[in-house]
């Protein structure tokens, strides 16, 4: 491990990153803020929906938004690199082990993720006013969650900006992304799901619900939500497999 190269790759993605933090945040909050302007602001002033449902919406988009930011600061720019630019083969021949150059992407992607997370806290709060009912009354099981789902998104974005072709992206948002985020237990808590109860089940292969319920439970207890420490060790696995087999393709991905 060179630790020098290391540091000076993830040097260089961070420049590259905060030279295009804004745009990078408009595009990863746009849609959470309008679902959550709609249905935390206006549905329930209106009175459509009890105001209790925006400390149940705001840990969900703070996930779809890590998620968001976190596969596509890792999967667009490898399948860019991979099939356009070939812009990795420059990369591939830095002084370190293949298999640190997707670590150093992944540490990378986690960190836009968490960003992309934290941003959301107080934009949300902004835009659905008065009413939500969070806390930060257990530090540890939050900063614990946001890592790893941070970990999630990234090691997932490598994985997918390996599989991915370049004309495949549109399927990746439609067949994978959408998806996830429907059924990720992001706009409901799990325990919705009891009147479906085959759903509620199938779901469970999703990463997105634990990053969903682990958040509801840390900034907002009071709701429904899953036992933070099954939480836990499940976003772990994830994290792991996903990882695993992110490395095999990327290692894969380079020789070829």
């Amino acid at each position: 491990m060179n630790w020098k190269t290391f540091y000076a790759l993830l040097s260089r993605d961070g420049r590259v990153a905060h030279r295009n933090l804004v745009p990078t945040l408009a595009q990863n909050l746009l849609q959470p803020l309008l679902f959550t302007f709609v249905f935390g602001r206006v549905l329930t002033t209106s009175g459509m929906m009890q105001s209790g449902y925006k400390s149940v919406l705001l840990p969900g988009v703070m996930a779809i938004c890590m998620m968001l930011a976190g596969v596509q600061a890792v999967a667009m720019p490898l399948i860019a690199e991979f099939q356009f630019t070939r812009e990795i083969e420059d990369r591939l021949l830095a002084p370190i082990e293949t298999g640190w150059l997707a670590v150093e992407k992944v540490i990378a992607g986690m960190i836009q993720a968490l960003v992309a997370g934290l941003v959301v806290i107080p934009a949300a709060w902004l835009t659905m006013g008065s009413g939500v009912s969070i806390s930060f009354r257990h530090p540890i099981e939050f900063a614990l969650v946001c890592l790893l789902a941070a970990a999630f998104a990234s090691s997932g974005g490598l994985l997918l900006g390996c599989s991915v072709g370049q004309t495949q992206i549109g399927l990746m948002f439609s067949l994978v992304l959408a998806p996830m985020m429907m059924f990720g237990c992001a706009y409901y808590p799990w325990a919705a799901l009891k009147a479906f109860p085959v759903l509620q089940y199938a779901v469970l292969i999703n990463p997105l619900v634990y990053a969903s319920e682990g958040l509801r439970g840390a900034l907002a207890p009071q709701t429904p939500h899953m036992n933070t420490l099954l939480v836990l060790g499940v976003l772990l696995a994830i994290d792991v497999a996903l990882m695993a087999a992110g490395l095999k393709k990327f290692r894969d991905k380079a020789v070829s």
